[in-house]
């Protein structure tokens, strides 16, 4: 590695760009991207700034697209008079280096990741890998917020414009306990529901003039989660369904209320979509409170890239450059990986991901700079 990602990062970290605001990032990636030879092209959708860069090699070799977000979510803590953070020893938008180590929202998740693989990209570039094949970049400022004006969106621009990749790695912090240890091939999918069961309100002494609406709710609550959803599969752990809460809002204890309300969430493996969990929950509601309002919500089912030869070239590049074998997982949250796989196959890796997310946010130094080696690595198996 001769490019060191450490300047990169630092100009992203410093724009304060807490979604779905930019304040300056696309355009530090641009002027990075731009002089070795990628078409950069932003992308603005709604309130959401976007970037697409490709570099092509005018030959027919493979396209491998490189996506991630320069969103963050806030710094979290108190702001002090002076402008600092309760929490954070260093400024969230400051891009320190103390002993060795750069602090700062994004540092991990994933303005470190973004800039590991610009630097690796203008590697591949000087010493003529890139020209073996196709480099591209999506980068989105919509990842940490409502997802519906980034990566989907420039999805939909890249395929009318025909330029769908071969594979796509998204470098979202993957890694466990130590660089290059998991790469995930999939993510289950999420599911909301909330609703709201209407009974007759009344007095607790004379339930026969009532219909207590909790009791006909602990019934669905009860029906629900009752019994495992499934057990499981080859790739996925069993789907797992959380109560997140339960309201009535009665001031007294005398009086049956007149409705209840609950919300709950479900992250389900390939066994289900999230068609099929809300005809189950509509059933239930049914049977159990005729009379009910509810609503459905899903950021994505869930997906799975098969273990192939995009997903053998990211653990012989994990293995080369770390020694490790990293272990296929499809466990977490969502990504933006769950938008990509219908157009390609994708996969994610990524940094350490212990301090995303928290105050004093941060990475090594020499870890990033081994990150972008890690994806130097990626490019030359992925080009071939």
């Amino acid at each position: 590695m001769s490019t060191d990602p450490l300047p990169i990062a630092q100009a992203l970290i410093r724009c304060a760009s807490v979604t779905p605001a930019d304040e300056g990032a696309m355009a530090v990636l641009e002027g990075a991207l731009a002089p070795l030879g990628f078409q950069c092209t932003r992308l603005r959708f709604g309130e959401v700034e976007n970037l697409f860069a490709i570099r092509r090699s005018g030959g027919n070799g493979p396209h491998l697209c490189f996506a991630g977000h320069t969103d963050v979510v806030p710094p979290g803590g108190e702001r002090r008079p002076d402008g600092s953070f309760e929490g954070w020893t260093h400024p969230p938008f400051g891009a320190e280096v103390a002993e060795g180590v750069l602090y700062g929202r994004g540092a991990v998740d994933m303005k470190g990741g973004v800039a590991a693989f610009v630097a690796a990209a203008a590697d591949a570039v000087a010493d003529g890998t890139a020209d073996r094949g196709t480099l591209s970049f999506l980068i989105t400022g919509d990842e940490e917020g409502v997802a519906t004006d980034g990566t989907t969106k420039v999805l939909d621009w890249m395929a009318e414009n025909h330029l769908v990749p071969d594979m796509c790695l998204v470098g979202e912090p993957t890694s466990r306990e130590r660089l290059g240890d998991t790469i995930k091939i999939g993510r289950r999918g999420s599911f909301s529901a909330e609703f709201t069961i209407h009974g007759i309100q009344g007095h607790v002494a004379y339930p026969d003039r009532a219909d207590n609406p909790i009791h006909r709710m602990a019934r669905v609550l009860h029906r629900l989660t009752a019994e495992p959803l499934d057990g499981g599969t080859e790739w996925f752990q069993a789907s797992t369904l959380q109560v997140t809460t339960v309201d009535v809002g009665n001031p007294t204890n005398n009086i049956v209320p007149a409705s209840a309300f609950a919300r709950l969430n479900i992250r389900f493996n390939p066994t289900h979509t999230a068609a099929s969990l809300e005809a189950w929950i509509r059933g239930i509601l049914a049977e159990e409170a005729p009379r009910h309002e509810a609503r459905f919500s899903s950021s994505g089912d869930a997906f799975l890239t098969q273990p192939g030869p995009f997903v053998d070239a990211l653990r012989r590049a994990v293995w080369a450059e770390t020694g490790e074998e990293g272990a296929l997982d499809t466990g977490g949250g969502t990504s933006d990986a769950r938008f990509i796989t219908r157009l390609c196959p994708v996969a994610e890796l990524g940094a350490v991901g212990t301090t995303m997310h928290k105050v004093d946010e941060r990475t090594p130094v020499e870890e990033l700079r081994r990150l972008s080696s890690l994806y130097g690595a990626v490019i030359r198996e992925c080009l071939g």
